[in-house]
């Protein structure tokens, strides 16, 4: 492959599910930077970048990165459900409930709270999650 696909976003993006598949967190983090950094218009790289952070156990850089795009991606049902996973892993549930209430909102309620019930990253709301 030539240097010039390596950096091909289309490359970056499989690159990265091959490294994320693998947990090598942390070449998956320079992927999804510079990811983020060719296409920041796109809310791919910011959501892999957190991911990256968090299964470093840097889940409050993770958050970071997300908080200040989250309006710039109106339409992003992961970018709010990853929020809240972040602030519950941060002990900050109320502020937890209310990305998971926003996700819900935007994205199928349904099918989206079968997947909160089944992330350990969620288990603090589940009892929550469960009568909702």
């Amino acid at each position: 492959m030539s240097p010039q696909m390596r950096t091909h976003p289309d490359v970056l993006k499989v690159r990265w599910e091959i490294y994320a598949a693998q947990k090598k967190w942390e070449a998956a983090l320079d992927i999804a930077t510079t990811l983020m950094e060719l296409e920041p218009e796109k809310p791919l790289g910011w959501v892999h970048r957190s991911y990256c952070l968090h299964e470093l156990k840097r889940t409050r850089e993770a958050r970071d990165n997300l908080v200040p795009v989250v309006d710039t991606f109106a339409a992003s049902t992961t970018i709010r459900y990853n929020l809240a996973c972040y602030e519950c892993q941060l002990g900050n549930l109320p502020q937890a409930k209310k990305w998971l209430e926003a996700a819900f909102r935007i994205g199928d309620r349904k099918q989206m709270k079968l997947a909160a019930l089944e992330d350990p990253d969620l288990e603090p709301l589940w009892k929550e999650i469960k009568s909702s």
